[in-house]
Formats: structure tokens, sequence, C-alpha cells
């Protein structure tokens, strides 16, 4: 887990760096104990539109990887995702 002083984390902008609904990817701050931004995937409420963190990135090139996989950033929350076209079945 990250190391946020709650207090920094409150009144920190949010900084949107890509956004493809229904994700977002967002740097909100820096990490207190290494100094590195802290990155963010967010999702977006189907009902009220608001935002909410879904999943906070171990690194910037875990974050690059997701905004250039379009399935990554499902299967990291839990969808359905890599879905093959056909299925063979082999005897």
């Amino acid at each position: 887990m990250n190391d946020l002083d709650p207090k920094s984390v409150a009144s920190t902008k949010t900084t949107v760096i890509h956004e493809r609904l229904p994700f977002r990817f967002v740097q909100k701050g820096y990490i207190q104990s290494n100094g590195k931004p802290d990155f963010r995937l967010q999702e977006q409420d189907y009902y009220n539109r608001k935002w909410f963190d879904v999943y906070l990135f171990d690194n910037g090139d875990q974050m690059l990887l997701a905004i250039e996989d379009v399935e990554y950033p499902k299967w990291l929350t839990g969808k359905p995702c890599y879905i093959k076209d056909s299925v063979s079945r082999e005897n």
C-alpha cells in the first residue's frame, strides 16, 4: 500500500493523464516514503458519474502498460477480458 499522508492526499489536485471510459489514469500527489508519483486507476460510476479509485499502480511502467493494453485495466479490476473469438475442442 502507498505511504500517503491523508492530509496531503486530500489537498492534492488530481491530474488526469489519460481517459478511456469507463476508466481513467491519474496522478494524485507523491508517495512520501520514496518521493515518486502516486499513479491510480479510477473507474466512473454508471449512475452518478463520480470517479473512484479501483487500483493503485506499483509504478509508472505498469500504468503505461495499462494505457497501451485496453484489456489490462479490465483484468486489474476483475472484469471479463482477453476473451477469445473462437474456442476449439481438442480430442
